[in-house]
């Protein structure tokens, strides 16, 4: 049974406003006020004749005195809020669901298996090696020991066909930036070449060993810092070589944007070369002899259709697209006669989308998704339907295999079947488990449904809900909604021992998966891109409205929760409906959608939100629902509790972001609001799970307390 301090139940109330809805907050006297933040009202823009103030630029500069001044500030008053018995209560309990064994299915070189294993509770998983898959483990890399605090994590694993050398990176304190090495995995020693400022570089080994193809921006320093992340280069290196003196195979200095990336065919023959602007999904692709580079043959153009290669049988290729087909299919072509006119289909579209497609042996491992769950069905090469693979129940499923293996490994989950790996045999068409993880929680006490509802024009939406089997919907229980919607990044079934720490505490767990993701394919993203980014937002008020009028909820107690463009999701939608919603987590949100393009890794992302400099129906579609420009002043409405949360590793989506977002809600007076600064890590990945622990206890914390009481476990 979970216990709430009496001294924050009398002081913390939940006061319902007359209409029944808004969610109203009284903070305990114990919290410090917000900090008083200098607004510098001299600081301005003009977009096509309208003045745009700019008041909190100042704290684009995490790192001078003034924002540090800030930061701390707010710390302590969001330390203060949440570190109460109820977080540390919290703190152990995730503790206990995240200490168990796991393992990522096991990919295959030529030499030996290779896998990433935690043994429970250590910062990061650390990579294996076996020969067999029930032989001895040997560790190849340990990023626990890598740094005392555990900030310094693996980030890009390369390996050999033939499994003798890895290119592998280490990035610090959450940043994208990694610096690269080379291993020699028989003597465990790395060799003398080493890459630095390896950012969003891909990385692929010719079949000889005999080196490897990379791309790179330009070296900090070499160019103006407005450059340093266009104009990235393909780059060749010969092992044993100076890193500096890399050979430039391909460059696009006519379209600086574009991010270049390297892959190897399976049989070593062909170097194909992918070009993308910013998160666009639609690359130009070449494709060249792999031991000559510069003789290359274009495929597509950036921009024209998604085209990913999948496999090479000679001079033939087989690649996934939606050219004609939003929800993909398979096609080939030979290299001679390489136009899209001459693509032959070889699996058509389906009522599911194609998410991936792995040649195994004289097959092919088509992995599907249908109403945002996995389906995965055999084909042979000619296209002819084979059979399909049953999975355990509705869930998320991924494959993973070598063109000349005879199993697949399918890593499945769902909601609340912990991530388990099943080995199927694709000559007895048995699957048997490899790995099933063992959780301290009971799966059968739980429940999923999956719905469809309407969006505000008619679109129908899915979403999964899970919850404690003998739920009542009388509206009291406390409901936390997550969404993303974007990038094409689409929802679906997932576990998370971290979710189970809300479930077994009477609450609600949702995912409505929006527009802008990838669950119905190409029209399903373009949906909720650009000028279409509102359906996004108000497919989320639907499914709030939804789980309101279903009985599962109600404002005061229902709670919304996002990341990265989630964060954005989240923060737009507050604001836009802010009687909708009891609170909100806010996590390393974009935010400032007028100058997003300016920092980090922003410019990369115009081709999802377009920029407001790119033309004024741009600049009032991003006006529109920009966080930081539609605060409204606490007299007119009060926004339930806020938290916002971000780093000092951030370098995707930079901490600006948060800490104007935060300076614009305090100096509209708005009491409920709270800032989470981390040092030490960045937008999430090689996020050590100690770290991980401590934000999550922070986060179902002040959820806890600011949607009510939990039942208890």
């Amino acid at each position: 049974m979970m216990n709430f301090n009496p001294l924050w139940l009398a002081a913390f109330t939940v006061i319902l406003s007359s209409t029944g809805l808004m969610a109203q907050t009284t903070l305990p006297a114990e919290i410090p006020a917000p900090p008083a933040v200098q607004a510098d009202e001299s600081v301005f823009d003009y977009y096509y004749g309208t003045r745009v103030a700019d008041p909190f630029r100042w704290l684009e500069d995490n790192a001078s005195d003034k924002t540090r001044a800030f930061i701390d500030a707010q710390n302590v008053r969001t330390q203060a809020f949440v570190k109460t018995p109820l977080r540390d209560e919290l703190r152990a309990r995730l503790e206990q669901l995240v200490n168990y064994p796991r393992t990522s299915p096991p990919g295959r070189t030529d030499a030996y298996y290779v896998f990433r294993r935690n043994s429970g509770l250590q910062k990061h998983s650390v990579t294996m090696t076996a020969v067999t898959l029930d032989g001895e483990e040997k560790t190849l890399f340990d990023p626990n020991t890598f740094s005392e605090d555990g900030t310094t994590a693996l980030s890009t694993t390369a390996f050999t066909r033939d499994g003798a050398y890895v290119a592998y990176g280490k990035s610090v304190g959450g940043s994208d930036d990694q610096t690269i090495r080379v291993r020699d995995v028989k003597t465990g020693q790395d060799l003398p070449e080493i890459f630095e400022h390896m950012r969003f570089s891909g990385v692929d080994w010719l079949n000889d060993n005999s080196g490897f193809y990379f791309s790179r921006y330009p070296a900090p320093g070499t160019v103006p810092e407005d450059q340093e992340r266009l104009n990235q280069k393909l780059y060749f290196h010969k092992l044993g070589g100076d890193p500096g003196k890399a050979e430039v195979i391909y460059e696009r200095p006519d379209n600086p944007q574009l991010s270049i990336y390297p892959s190897i065919t399976f049989d070593g023959k062909w170097l194909v070369i992918y070009e993308s602007l910013g998160t666009d999904d639609k690359a130009g692709v070449l494709i060249a002899p792999a031991n000559e580079p510069k003789k290359l043959t274009r495929v597509v153009d950036v921009g024209v259709t998604q085209v990913g290669i999948v496999h090479s049988v000679g001079d033939t290729f087989y690649a996934v697209t939606d050219e004609g087909a939003p929800r993909r299919k398979l096609v080939s072509f030979t290299i001679d006669k390489p136009q899209r006119v001459n693509w032959k289909t070889v699996i058509e579209q389906s009522d599911a989308v194609i998410e991936s497609v792995l040649p195994v042996g004289d097959r092919f491992v088509v992995t599907l998704k249908r109403d945002a769950a996995s389906v995965i069905n055999l084909h042979q090469f000619d296209g002819t339907p084979d059979r399909q693979i049953e999975l355990p129940t509705v869930g998320s499923a991924s494959v993973w295999a070598r063109p000349d293996d005879t199993e697949v490994f399918i890593n499945f989950t769902s909601f609340t079947y912990p991530t388990s790996i099943f080995r199927y045999d694709m000559k007895t068409h048995v699957s048997k488990p490899w790995f099933v993880p063992k959780v301290d929680f009971n799966p059968a006490d739980y429940e999923t449904r999956q719905v469809f509802y309407n969006s505000k024009d008619g679109t129908r939406v899915p979403m999964f809900v899970t919850y404690k089997k003998g739920l009542k919907l009388d509206r009291s229980n406390p409901t936390l909604l997550y969404g993303y919607g974007g990038f094409s990044v689409g929802m679906g079934p997932g576990f998370s021992s971290f979710d189970v720490a809300w479930l077994e505490r009477g609450g609600v767990y949702a995912i409505a998966c929006l527009r802008g993701g990838d669950e119905y394919g190409t029209a399903w993203h373009d949906a909720g891109k650009l000028a279409n980014k509102q359906n996004v937002f108000d497919d989320f008020h639907a499914a709030a409205e939804f789980l309101i009028r279903d009985g599962y909820t109600q404002p005061a107690k229902l709670a919304i929760n996002g990341g990265s463009n989630g964060g954005l999701l989240v923060a737009a939608c507050v604001l836009q409906r802010p009687e909708l919603y009891g609170s909100v987590v806010a996590e390393v949100g974009v935010l400032d959608m007028l100058r997003f393009h300016r920092f980090g890794t922003g410019r990369f992302w115009t081709v999802e939100y377009g920029s407001s400099e790119a033309g004024e129906a741009q600049f009032k579609t991003l006006l529109a629902y920009s966080p930081l420009h539609n605060v409204a002043d606490a007299a007119r409405v009060i926004y339930p509790p806020i938290l916002i949360t971000t780093g000092d590793g951030d370098d995707r989506v930079v901490p600006a972001h948060s800490l104007k977002f935060t300076a614009e809600l305090n100096r509209q007076n708005q009491p409920n609001v709270f800032l989470r600064y981390d040092i030490g890590s960045g937008h999430g990945g090689g996020k050590p799970l100690t770290k991980a622990l401590d934000e999550q206890a922070d986060v179902f914390a002040f959820l806890f307390q600011t949607i009510g009481r939990s039942v208890g476990r």
